[in-house]
């Protein structure tokens, strides 16, 4: 996606996509990933926990247990796995649970992984049934089934894999099935980062991209991108080449200020598609509760963008209430939005 098409649709959910842009795979962009535990900011419980496990591993000369990450889109899921494969230094092959859509494309991939070796499955709560199946035994046994034949001449042969290691990234564990769930030795939950973990990520990245930015306007830029790294990355690019053209290269608060006032993102990080969601359950609905397919009909999104991309942070930071009923806007939705209860 062009940075052209990226700024018109940042009117909806441009920088708080959850799919991966062109903006994030830029070669500037990729090297702000950290590539060890060392150079990796927050998450504590979850890298020490993880640090334990490796350091275990090594020690017993053995494969890690399987892991499981789960969290909202861009806290670091696909960069903590790529640090566990630099970490046991192995390989590491990448795919998604959309992409796996017969049995054949995980087996083609499960017999060409060597000894310890990493998969990562994002979006892993998205492979197809048949498909998890297959992944049982060749999580459990390191083998997989294949069935010759038909009918009574139907045989079967078991290909032993070599000991590899499954990370899967989901934000959705609860579409997990509990046999899929149950087979993973060690399953962690990011959380969304301070402002303060994220003003240290802002100076880290502003200082690989060669950029000088204030104190004071590398607090600005964290306190609105919604807890979430990757937003901020992006956040700072965009802010960058404001402070280039605009003033003299050097980010401040108000160049912050004024090139995400251009985005349409708010005090708190808010886009125009979460102030549409919160006025949509306030002016349709009187405030809720409502299902969330009808706030989705109403907006014309799809309900899994909604869940999975702007829900998450509206909850954190108590804008909404999740309820038997359905959604409910909190008072402090009001007040944000300049309205009365």
């Amino acid at each position: 996606m062009s940075d052209s098409i990226l700024s018109f649709s940042s009117e909806k959910k441009g920088i708080v996509t959850s799919k991966t842009t062109s903006m994030d795979i830029s070669s500037d962009m990729v090297s702000l990933r950290p590539t060890r535990f060392k150079d990796y900011i927050g998450q504590t419980d979850t890298v020490e926990t993880l640090k334990i496990a490796i350091a275990a591993a090594k020690i017993r000369n053995e494969p890690l247990e399987h892991i499981l990450l789960h969290g909202p889109p861009g806290l670091g899921k696909t960069t903590v796995s790529h640090i566990i494969a630099n970490e046991m230094e192995k390989e590491m092959t990448v795919t998604s649970g959309p992409t796996l859509e017969k049995g054949g494309d995980l087996i083609g991939i499960l017999t060409n992984l060597g000894e310890g070796d990493i998969l990562f499955i994002d979006e892993i709560h998205r492979i197809p049934k048949v498909v998890e199946e297959f992944l049982y035994p060749a999580m459990e046994d390191f083998a997989v089934d294949f069935i010759f034949d038909k009918g009574i001449h139907a045989r079967s042969h078991r290909y032993r894999l070599k000991q590899f290691v499954l990370v899967g990234a989901t934000t959705r564990v609860g579409l997990l099935s509990s046999p899929l769930r149950d087979r993973f030795g060690i399953f962690r939950t990011l959380d969304f980062y301070t402002v303060e973990e994220l003003t240290v990520i802002v100076n880290r990245s502003a200082k690989l991209l060669k950029t000088r930015i204030s104190e004071r306007g590398a607090l600005e830029l964290s306190r609105r991108s919604r807890g979430t790294p990757r937003i901020a990355n992006r956040l700072l690019k965009r802010v960058r080449d404001y402070s280039l053209v605009k003033s003299d290269g050097r980010i401040s608060r108000e160049s912050v200020r004024a090139a995400l006032d251009l985005e349409g993102i708010d005090t708190l990080g808010l886009t125009s598609l979460d102030r549409n969601y919160l006025k949509t359950i306030i002016d349709f609905y009187s405030g809720g509760p409502v299902g969330i397919e009808a706030i989705a009909a109403t907006l014309q999104e799809e309900t899994d963008t909604l869940v999975d991309v702007v829900e998450p942070f509206l909850l954190k930071i108590g804008l909404v209430l999740r309820t038997s009923s359905g959604r409910k806007a909190s008072e402090k939705a009001y007040q944000h939005l300049g309205l009365k209860s």
